[in-house]
This record gives structure tokens, C-alpha cells and sequence, in this order.
């Protein structure tokens, strides 16, 4: 759909179409049901967890290290933040300042990425594998869902991108940036629910 110049100027670029307004709504709509799928994987960890727990293999107390989930949630936490410095640029159409973001909020992705593949290498070689027990398959199932959509993101959000830097910004592409920004705030917001109920709660038995 063709961008319509009789828009308000202060609007932001993202909802200058009604294709831009539509997608936007719509990418809403999907992040309600990705909520629902996050839902029912907490809701199955958390009726597995003592039961697997009992069936014998290492306890998450023992293993779990607070320094390393920190540093994990923070990785994601900074990232949050400068996905919405990336997003405050993209409103001031400073392409530049808004691929530097944009770039800095992939790097603590990829840290945490790197940090989470680290951890299940050495929960597997403790002896913490998937098919240890019901705990440790509903964790790896739990983490290794959200660490999917964390890649995925990534992916996404290159590819956007090098759209912007091959045809400019425009409200088209502003608004695959905005809602790639929503996703990725969408899944920190799940990690904080990762942090505190599977790691925080795992550390104290």
C-alpha cells in the first residue's frame, strides 16, 4: 500500500500506512498467542518439577550458578534497553544511530546465547541431560524454546535490517523494525519469568 502523504508529520513512520497501523495490531494479536504457548510450557514444567526432581539425577541446586544466570538476564535486560535506544532513533529517522543499536542489542543477544548453549553443555556433562528425568527434559524444554525464539530474533532482525540499508527507511521497513523490537521486548519479559521461577526458585531447592 502506497504511504500517505496527508499523514499528521509527528506520527511516527511505523504508522504512516494503514498497512503499518494493520500489521502492527495483527503482530499483537501473535504475541498473544505466543504468550499462551510460553503458558502452557510453564505450566508443564511446573507439574513436572517435583515429581522429576524425586526421580533421581542431579538436583538444580547443585548445579545452577547465580553469577552465570545474572549475567544471562542482564545480557538480555541491557539488550532490552538498547532495542528501545534503537526504536528512539528510528523515530528521529537517524538510520546510522539506529543500526548502531540495533547491532549493540544483537551482541548481548548472541552473549546470551553463547552463555546458554555454555550452560547446557556443562548441565549435560554433570549429568543433567534431556532425558535424565521429567525436570530436566521440562527445562530443556522451557530454555530451549525461549532460546529458539531468541535466534529466530536475531535472524529477523538482520534481515530487516539489511533492508533498511538497501532501500533506506521508509514506513514500510520502520514498521518490520518496530515490530521486531516488540518481539524481542516480549521475549525478555519471558526470560524474566525463566529467571525467577525455573533459576531463582531452582537454587533454593
Amino acid at each position: 500500500m502506497a504511504h500517505n502523504t496527508n499523514v499528521d508529520p509527528n506520527t511516527p513512520l511505523e504508522y504512516q500506512s494503514e498497512t503499518g497501523k494493520l500489521n502492527i495490531f495483527g503482530f499483537w494479536v501473535f504475541l498473544g498467542a505466543e504468550m499462551a504457548l510460553f503458558a502452557t510450557i510453564f505450566a508443564t514444567f511446573f507439574a513436572l518439577k517435583d515429581h522429576g526432581v524425586m526421580a533421581g539425577g542431579p538436583l538444580p541446586s547443585d548445579l545452577f550458578e547465580l553469577k552465570n544466570t545474572l549475567i544471562m538476564t542482564l545480557l538480555l535486560l541491557f539488550s532490552s534497553f538498547t532495542s528501545g535506544l534503537s526504536i528512539n532513533e528510528l523515530r528521529r529517522r537517524n538510520v546510522k544511530a539506529m543500526i548502531f543499536w540495533i547491532a549493540v542489542t544483537l551482541l548481548f543477544g548472541l552473549g546470551f546465547l553463547y552463555m546458554e548453549v555454555t550452560e547446557f553443555i556443562h548441565l549435560v556433562h554433570e549429568g543433567a541431560a534431556l532425558g535424565t528425568n521429567a525436570y530436566w527434559s521440562s527445562f530443556y524444554l522451557l530454555t530451549g524454546t525461549h532460546g529458539l525464539h531468541v535466534s529466530l530474533g536475531i535472524l529477523w532482525i538482520i534481515l530487516v535490517v539489511i533492508q533498511v540499508m538497501k532501500n533506506g527507511l521508509n514506513p514500510d521497513n520502520a514498521k518490520k523494525i518496530f515490530i521486531s523490537s516488540l518481539y524481542w521486548h516480549f521475549l525478555d519479559f519471558v526470560w524474566i519469568f525463566v529467571f525467577t521461577s525455573v533459576y531463582l526458585l531452582g537454587m533454593v531447592g
